[in-house]
């Protein structure tokens, strides 16, 4: 079964570290970014679920305001792939935080479609979310 790893540097300006961690960890913060429904336990080994249930996982590492890194799926992974692995850091800089990302075993015929979904579903919506 043939994997990809996505690769981005995103900036969230206007934001802390640990306003951007804690925005992906909380349950309420996490669901008034996305819109939709998230339910997250903010805990080393810890389960999530995100974007009404779409979206699912459990907390590897964490470290506030640095590192989120987790087991992640949607319900559309294809049968038999494993989870892939979403590594997060979180780096503040002169105008706000850099989020880089390596979302790694993500399955090949659907990296794009992903690489495409985080901007789309995440970092563009929390940038709004931080200029209000």
């Amino acid at each position: 079964m043939k994997t990809k790893t996505i690769k981005q540097k995103v900036l969230i300006p206007s934001a802390t570290p640990e306003e951007v961690y804690d925005t992906l960890m909380d349950s309420e913060k996490h669901a008034a970014v996305t819109g939709s429904a998230a339910s997250i336990n903010p805990k080393v080994g810890g389960k999530f679920t995100a974007w009404d249930g779409y979206i699912s996982g459990k907390n590897l590492e964490l470290e506030r305001g640095k590192k989120i890194v987790q087991e992640w799926m949607t319900t559309e992974w294809p049968e038999g792939y494993s989870p892939s692995r979403l590594e997060l850091t979180f780096a503040k800089v002169k105008d706000g935080t850099e989020i880089t990302v390596v979302h790694s075993d993500v399955p090949a015929d659907d990296a794009t479609a992903y690489d495409e979904g985080w901007y789309e579903f995440y970092w563009d919506p929390m940038k709004l979310y931080f200029k209000k």
